[in-house]
């Protein structure tokens, strides 16, 4: 059981982003935080670090930073 989450959270998986070339979008990464957000919940007390780690197409990367927070912070 962990006592604490940390996230490096990258964005280059955005489908427009070149990096990864995974296809997600913003929902995906919301989607992808709930459940980081739920094991955290269960096992860590909620306690979770997450660090910014890349992105490289700035206009998906800020959209999907935004949805990352608003569900870290419940908003």
């Amino acid at each position: 059981k962990p006592q604490m989450i940390f996230i490096s959270a990258g964005f280059d998986a955005h489908r427009e982003d070149e990096m990864a070339q995974m296809g997600l979008v913003e929902q995906d990464y919301a989607w992808i935080t709930e459940r980081i957000k739920e094991v955290a919940q269960r096992h860590a007390k909620g306690r979770i670090v997450s660090c910014l780690e890349g992105g490289y197409a700035l206009s998906a990367l800020a959209r999907s930073v935004e949805a990352h927070l608003r569900v870290l912070a419940g908003v």
